[in-house]
């Protein structure tokens, strides 16, 4: 009995203890804080850590919820946690001060650096994997396409040999931006070749110890014991948990390990500079350029924005059930952070809660759009050839949208809870109400033959209008049967007719029923496969398919004789 007591007084005396400095806060800022975590303020679920940053300080931080559901042991400040994609800026960073040390040239080809990287005939430069307009496929898709869990241990030999067999881009360097975790990967590599240092060791010796970051690492080895780890969840059901597995002993677009105090370090130093300095970290956060000149907010991973009128540099992250995400504002010298071991936790929505709390908004008011006179130009005086544009679209890439009537207005649905009415702009030009940026042209050949351009700032999409067909005939399926295979990954897929449907087979995983759209199109559940175009040859034969997918385009699996 005396033990229990003893127990519970010890949970009491940590869990008030997890704050830091909460005498710098008003009690009615505190208990805004507390309001905005509190359905985490619990010994029976996962939770999160937060912090505030103000010039110099860690003006507060704190726990909610619990690190370890199993030993009962609760999230404080000091808990470790792993940063998933919030590991990124601290790869570039590497790599921008190598740059300042004359070792490396931002624009350099990567090939001059890695030079077991496939010679795709085209010059890929190191700026490119950092802002992410490199082209390169995803190693997470491409190794979860080969047959590789996620939860699977993945080591960073693993994901090189996968990079080293790439046959193609997604698109020419420069010419886009696809987030792709691959370049990433390479550029830690590229530390290695030029530092003769891991990522690890390099970032320890020239960014963590210079900052005080005695907690934090790049966490190469799964099989490492980390003291004060949170542990990874997911909801199962109605208040109850189960792991999520991590084990990942791979460094540079992840796996960074840190806490609360440290990363507040880490913020500080955007605006009171002490690794680097103002020309380190002005190439750290500068906006990327497209080919076409267009520039957009990510910088070198890290994205530059403007949030409530204040420049913000920021970044989230998710790997299995953690959740990460902290905001810079250098021009006010306050920083964000907020740490999750949850899978459905909101970091980045609960980052801007935080702000809201802290930052006057001082943006210029957008110009609303006037209900009555714009939303009027969505009512259709001639409904005669609605027939002819609504229906289902589906471009090259898998991408898929529909439109759809409704009390003589016509709207977009990109899936069923995201759905937006349309306006006529000018001549056959449909916008969306609330963003008219966003435009759609159709293209009426015939009532079979109907297209429609996408239109976005600085990008377009061709779709063709479809009928899912449902009548097809099992001599008609079987066409679509049969042995495919992937020489760039090594591996291969079934298509199988079972009970008038077609299935995706694979060793690895279970099977997987296929859906097929006009001709050309099969899609499936499998996220890192859900978008196959059919390639045709002579006679009407099936050659093969292409995987046109997330962040994997033209991936070509042949059909095997």
């Amino acid at each position: 009995m005396r033990k229990t007591t003893f127990m519970a007084v010890l949970l009491l005396f940590t869990i008030r203890c997890s704050n830091i400095s909460a005498q710098s806060l008003s009690a009615a800022t505190i208990k805004k804080i507390d309001n905005l975590f509190q359905p985490w303020n619990s010994t029976t679920s996962p939770g999160c850590t937060i912090g505030i940053v103000r010039n110099d300080s860690l003006i507060y931080a704190k726990g909610y919820g619990m690190s370890n559901l199993e030993y009962g042991i609760i999230n404080t400040p000091e808990t470790i946690f792993h940063m998933a994609s919030v590991s990124k800026q601290f790869t570039a960073y590497a790599i921008v001060l190598l740059a300042s040390q004359g070792k490396l040239n931002i624009d350099d080809d990567i090939r001059k650096y890695l030079t077991w990287f496939p010679d795709l005939k085209t010059k890929i430069t190191i700026r490119n994997l950092l802002n992410h307009t490199s082209g390169i496929r995803d190693q997470w898709q491409l190794l979860a396409i080969s047959g590789t869990r996620l939860d699977d241990v993945i080591t960073q030999d693993q994901v090189i040999k996968i990079l080293s067999r790439q046959q193609a881009l997604n698109f020419q360097p420069g010419d886009e931006y696809m987030y792709s975790n691959s370049g990433f990967t390479l550029l830690a590599e590229i530390v290695k070749a030029v530092s003769g240092k891991s990522l690890r060791k390099f970032t320890d010796s020239a960014i963590f110890k210079p900052l005080g970051m005695d907690h934090t690492h790049f966490h190469d080895d799964y099989t490492e014991i980390e003291k004060n780890r949170a542990y990874s969840y997911e909801k199962a059901g109605d208040g109850h948990f189960i792991n999520s597995v991590l084990s990942y002993s791979t460094a540079g677009p992840t796996s960074l390990f840190t806490n609360i105090p440290d990363m507040s370090k880490w913020l500080m130093n955007f605006y009171n500079i002490k690794v680097g300095d103002e020309k380190t970290v002005t190439e750290l956060t500068r906006k990327l350029k497209l080919n076409s000149g267009k520039e957009q907010t990510y910088a070198e991973g890290i994205i530059n924005d403007t949030y409530r009128g204040e420049k913000r540099y920021w970044h989230n992250g998710a790997d299995a059930g953690y959740r990460t995400c902290i905001a810079a504002f250098p021009g006010i010298k306050m920083g964000f952070i907020v740490f999750s071991n949850l899978a459905d936790f909101d970091t980045y929505g609960k980052s801007r809660q935080l702000e809201d709390l802290f930052i006057k908004d001082r943006s210029a008011k957008p110009v609303k759009f006037s209900t009555v006179k714009d939303s009027s130009k969505a009512i259709i005086a001639d409904t005669s050839g609605l027939k002819t544009i609504t229906g289902d679209y589906i471009a090259e890439d898998g991408e898929r949208f529909g439109v759809f009537s409704k009390n003589k207005k016509l709207y977009v649905a990109f899936s069923p809870a995201d759905r937006h009415l349309l306006i006529k702009t000018q001549n056959d030009t449909l916008a969306i109400f609330e963003d008219p940026t966003v435009k759609f042209l159709f293209n009426v050949k015939s009532t079979k033959e109907v297209a429609v351009t996408e239109y976005w700032p600085g990008e377009q999409r061709e779709l063709t209008k479809y009928v899912a067909d449902t009548n097809r005939t099992d001599q008609q399926l079987m066409v679509y049967t049969g042995e495919y295979y992937s020489p760039e990954l090594g591996c291969k897929y079934g298509i199988a007719l079972k009970d008038h449907h077609l299935w995706l087979t694979n060793s690895k995983y279970s099977d997987t029923k296929l859906t097929l759209i006009g001709q050309d199109h099969l899609t499936s559940d499998f996220w890192w496969i859900d978008h196959m175009k059919i390639k045709w040859g002579r006679k009407n034969k099936i050659e093969g398919f292409e995987v046109n997918s997330g962040r994997v385009r033209h991936l070509l699996f042949k059909k095997m004789e």
